[in-house]
């Protein structure tokens, strides 16, 4: 069949050498329906973001652009704020002519606002590789509110594959929609053929009345790779709705906030969350888009689970209404049946989420009342 490849067939892509690897896969770094990508020795901090452009290598046009070298083995270092950085992938790619990938961050990167594309060879499009594809993979890597250490395989991004045994088809948006529309999404909102609509909870809920977090500016420096290792106030501001069921976004500043609705992926399934339509205002959501086969299904712990979001409003202030659509999840089914599901059983860091900052960050403790 046609489809996005589950864990099971990456394996098996491994072992072919269709991925390439410079070391032997880290334990969790295979989910469920991608593969984490892991970064490489060195990033080259340049002086702006780029395409290679058919024909054209990524090191060709480093060799133009890069403003200085970094090593990331042993300590690492700290990527610092607007800056952009490429950093080789320890991963490379030898696909065939029925095979493509493309890419997203992980959402722990995306819920520190850490910007990451992947490129290749000859690229006219970011997280994008085009069948056949045969060459290096690079990571481009800018963080925006805070900055981040990294070291030689830390992972930022992830990458899925799709099988389509030679087709020369567009890329299907939705697949058996009525189908999952009553399984997948308790919802009120309109339904859209272009994907199953997501919408988004301003209005408080539970005991603060607690909807988001927006985050602080001239924090200390996260690390990518210590889980619990922040208090969330020291990094971001916790916003409480006060009774009213809108949130005025302010320019430039990054929110995270939660969907009103349950996501449900079938365990045949894969989706994305690919955002609404950019003419119904000025402003960004999502920046990890991948939901994994077995997100929010309850055999694996996941009743009940939401999509969190990163927003982000350019240059205006923007009012987000309680239950505004700002995305859009797109179904595709699997190649095969999965072996493994996103949940408890693999440790997955946000099966069952609520409104949840990323995993670097302490839960606030509660205070004893005297």
């Amino acid at each position: 069949m046609t489809g996005i490849l589950p864990a099971h067939a990456i394996e098996r892509l491994i072992e072919q050498k269709t991925i390439v690897m410079d070391r032997p896969p880290d334990e969790g770094q295979i989910q469920p329906a991608s593969l984490d990508l892991r970064l490489g020795d060195v990033a080259y901090r340049v002086r702006a973001s780029f395409l290679p452009g058919r024909g054209v290598t990524v090191s060709e046009r480093l060799e133009d652009l890069t403003m200085h070298k970094i090593t990331l083995s042993g300590d690492g270092a700290v990527l610092e704020r607007d800056c952009v950085y490429i950093v080789p992938l320890q991963e490379s790619l030898n696909l065939d002519h029925s095979l493509c990938a493309f890419t997203n961050p992980k959402s722990s990167t995306g819920r520190l606002d850490v910007f990451t594309r992947v490129i290749c060879d000859g690229s006219r499009a970011f997280d994008q590789i085009t069948s056949g594809y045969k060459g290096p993979l690079y990571a481009e890597i800018c963080p925006q509110t805070f900055p981040v250490l990294v070291r030689a395989g830390s992972r930022l991004s992830q990458i899925r594959f799709r099988d389509e045994k030679g087709k020369d088809e567009e890329r299907p948006l939705l697949v058996d929609y009525p189908e999952l529309l009553e399984k997948t999404i308790a919802s009120d909102t309109l339904m859209h053929m272009s994907g199953v609509p997501l919408s988004v909870q301003v209005a408080g809920t539970g005991e603060n009345d607690l909807i988001g977090y927006r985050a602080k500016k001239h924090t200390g420096v996260i690390d990518i790779d210590a889980p619990a290792s922040c208090d969330i106030l020291d990094f971001w501001e916790p916003i409480h709705s006060r009774g009213q069921r809108h949130l005025i976004l302010d320019p430039d500043e990054f929110y995270i906030l939660a969907s009103r609705e349950s996501v449900h992926v079938p365990p045949e399934y894969a989706a994305e969350m690919v955002p609404f339509n950019p003419l119904v205002g000025e402003f960004r959501v999502h920046y990890a888009g991948f939901f994994d086969p077995g997100f929010g299904h309850s055999p694996s712990g996941g009743s009940g689970s939401k999509g969190v979001l990163e927003v982000r409003s350019h240059k205006v202030p923007f009012i987000l209404e309680d239950g505004q659509i700002i995305g859009h999840l797109i179904y595709e089914r699997l190649s095969e049946p999965p072996e493994k599901l996103y949940g408890t059983d693999i440790g997955s860091h946000y099966q069952a989420q609520g409104l949840k900052l990323s995993k670097h960050f302490r839960p606030v403790p509660v205070r004893k009342q005297d």
